[in-house]
C-alpha cells in the first residue's frame, strides 16, 4: 500500500518525467493521454516549442472553467494572459509560446490575438500559419491591405499549402479580378487532391456574369475535382444545377441522375431525388410547351416546389407564368410572377410582367403600383429601437430616420459573410447618391467592439456603426444569424428581409430593391 501511495504520489508531482520516460504525455495508470490542467501545464513547461501540447492545456483551461461557453471565451482566455507572458519571459526565443496563445484568441475572433501573433513572427518569420492568423485578424480590423500582405507572407513561408495558396487568390479579386481570376486556375491545378482547388472553380462559377462561363467553370470543377471525393465540388454541382434548370433542362436531369448514385450522404442522395423529380417536370413542361399544351405543362409545374434556397425559383416561376399564359389567362400568369417579384426582383420578371400588363391593356406604371401595393399589402413596421452610435458615442433611434429608406444589416467584425457584403452594398448605394437613404450597421457581438472603430476607418465603409443591447437583434428582429438584412421604407416598414448579396446577380437584384423605396 505504502508503494502504491508513494506510486501516486511521485506521478502527481512529477507528470513530465514519467511522460519523458514513456515516450509521450501521458498518466502513468493505464498509460491513459493526461487531459488534466496541471499535468497538462507541467507538459507544456517541459517541451514549449509543442503547439500540440499548447492546444490540449488551453483547451483543458477553458472546460475547467464553470459555465464556460462560446460567448465567454474571451473573457476564459484572458486569464491566462498571465501565464503565457512568464513563459514568454522564461523561453523568449520560442515563437510556439505567443502563438498558441495568439492563435487561441484569433480563432476566438478576439481583438487580443494581434499583439502575440506579431510577436511570434517575430521571433520566426517563416512562421506561416502566425501570418495567416494575422491576415484574418486584420480583415477584422478592416486593414484589408494588411490582410493581403500578410498572406502573401503566409505563402511565400509555405509555398506547398494549398490553404495560403487560395487564400492569397482569393485576397486579389478585391483589387484586380483578371489576376483573382487567373490565380484560381492556379491553385486548381497545382492542388490536384486538395479541396481548396476545388472551392477556387466553385467561387469563380458563383461570381462570374456570363452562363456560358459559368457553365465552363463547372464542367472543368466536375472532371477535375471529383464530386464523390470533394466537398466544394458536391456543393457546385447543385450551383450547376440551378444553370442547367434554366438554359437546359434536360442537361440537369442527367447531372441530378448522375450526383444522385455518387452522393454520399442519405441527405444529399434524398435531394439529389427531389431535384431529378423537379428537372424532369420541367422537361416535361416546357415539351408540352412547344408542342402547344399549355394544360399539360401547367400540370407537370404544379408539382413543383423549389426550395427557399434553390437558385431555380426563378426560372420556374417564369416557366409557370408562361405556362399560364399560353393557356389564354394571361391575369393569372401575371398574379403568378408577381408573387415572386415582389419579394426578388429582376429585370427578367419586371420585363415579362410589363409584357403580360400590355396584353391587359394595362402600362408600366400601372405594374409598378400594383407591385408597391402587394408589397405595402405583405410589410411590417420596423421595431423602434436606441442604441449607441460607435463613432459619435450617443445614442440614436430609429425613429431618427423616419421619411428616410433605411438599409439595415446586422453584423460583426468577425463575420466573414458579412465583410463579404460590404462591397456589393457600397457599389449599389453609390448609385443613389444624393438620395435619402441611410445604411446602418448594428454589431451584435459586443466582444468585438474594440474592432469596430478600427474596422470602420480602415475599411472606409459608410454604414453607421451601432452596438446591439439586450439582444434586441434575435429578440425584435428574430435575427438567427449574420448577416441578416433588412430594408425600411421612408414610413418606418420592412418592404424587404431575409436576403443576402454575395454575387453580381444579388446585387443587382439590391439596386432593383432601393430603387423601388427612393422612387416617389
Amino acid at each position: 500500500m505504502k508503494n502504491n501511495c508513494l506510486l501516486a504520489l511521485m506521478i502527481l508531482l512529477s507528470p513530465v518525467l514519467f511522460a519523458r520516460e514513456h515516450g509521450g504525455p501521458y498518466s502513468a495508470i493505464g498509460r491513459m493521454p493526461i487531459d488534466s490542467v496541471a499535468d497538462l501545464r507541467a507538459a507544456v513547461e517541459a517541451q514549449p516549442d509543442n503547439l500540440k501540447l499548447h492546444e490540449r492545456f488551453i483547451a483543458a483551461f477553458r472546460k475547467s472553467i464553470p459555465g464556460a461557453n462560446w460567448t465567454n471565451t474571451d473573457s476564459i482566455l484572458s486569464l491566462l494572459k498571465p501565464q503565457y507572458d512568464k513563459w514568454m519571459q522564461r523561453s523568449p526565443g520560442i515563437a510556439a509560446i505567443p502563438f498558441a496563445i495568439g492563435h487561441a484568441f484569433a480563432t476566438a475572433e478576439s481583438p487580443a490575438a494581434k499583439p502575440y501573433l506579431l510577436k511570434a513572427v517575430a521571433l520566426d518569420p517563416k512562421f506561416a500559419a502566425g501570418w495567416h492568423d494575422l491576415s484574418i485578424d486584420a480583415q477584422r480590423w478592416g486593414d484589408f491591405d494588411a490582410s493581403d500582405a500578410y498572406l502573401k507572407k503566409a505563402m511565400d513561408a509555405d509555398p506547398s499549402n494549398p490553404d495560403y495558396a487560395a487564400y492569397y487568390a482569393f485576397a486579389m479579386e478585391r483589387t484586380d479580378f483578371a489576376k483573382y481570376r487567373q490565380m484560381s486556375f492556379d491553385v486548381a491545378n497545382k492542388f490536384p487532391d486538395s479541396d481548396r482547388g476545388a472551392q477556387m472553380l466553385y467561387w469563380l462559377a458563383y461570381r462570374s456574369t456570363d452562363h456560358k462561363d459559368k457553365e465552363n467553370i463547372y464542367k472543368m470543377l466536375k472532371e477535375k475535382f471529383s464530386p464523390a471525393k470533394f466537398m466544394w465540388s458536391a456543393s457546385a454541382m447543385s450551383n450547376y444545377f440551378d444553370l442547367l434548370m434554366e438554359n437546359d433542362p434536360a442537361q440537369a436531369v442527367a447531372l441530378a441522375r448522375e450526383m444522385a448514385l455518387v452522393a454520399t450522404d442519405d441527405y444529399s442522395k434524398k435531394e439529389w431525388q427531389l431535384d431529378l423529380a423537379m428537372a424532369q417536370k420541367v422537361v416535361d413542361a416546357n415539351t408540352a410547351l412547344d408542342q402547344n399544351r399549355p394544360a399539360d405543362a401547367i400540370t407537370a409545374l404544379a408539382a413543383v416546389h423549389p426550395g427557399k434556397s434553390s437558385g431555380s425559383r426563378e426560372s420556374i416561376a417564369i416557366l409557370k407564368a408562361k405556362a399560364i399564359d399560353a393557356a389564354g389567362n394571361t391575369t393569372a400568369a401575371f398574379d403568378s410572377l408577381l408573387v415572386f417579384y415582389v419579394k426578388e426582383p429582376s429585370d427578367e420578371s419586371h420585363d415579362l410582367l410589363v409584357n403580360y400588363a400590355a396584353k391587359m391593356g394595362k402600362d408600366e406604371a400601372w405594374v409598378k403600383e400594383t407591385v408597391k401595393g402587394s408589397r405595402l399589402a405583405a410589410a411590417k413596421e420596423a421595431p423602434v429601437f436606441d442604441l449607441y452610435d460607435y463613432q459619435t458615442g450617443k445614442s440614436v433611434s430609429l425613429k431618427d430616420y423616419r421619411g428616410k429608406v433605411v438599409l439595415l444589416t446586422f453584423w460583426f467584425p468577425g463575420c466573414g459573410p458579412c465583410r463579404g457584403e460590404f462591397p456589393h452594398f457600397q457599389e449599389v448605394l453609390s448609385k443613389y447618391k444624393g438620395e435619402d437613404i441611410a445604411y446602418l450597421g448594428i454589431n451584435v457581438v459586443l466582444s468585438q467592439d474594440p474592432y469596430v472603430l478600427p474596422f470602420m476607418k480602415s475599411s472606409r465603409y459608410s454604414f453607421t456603426p451601432l452596438r446591439d443591447k439586450d439582444q434586441m437583434a434575435e429578440k425584435a428582429y428574430n435575427v438567427k444569424g449574420e448577416p441578416s438584412n433588412f430594408l425600411i421604407d421612408r414610413d418606418g416598414r420592412i418592404i424587404f428581409s431575409d436576403f443576402m448579396i454575395q454575387n453580381p446577380k444579388a446585387q443587382r437584384m439590391l439596386e432593383l430593391m432601393i430603387g423601388s423605396l427612393v422612387a416617389r
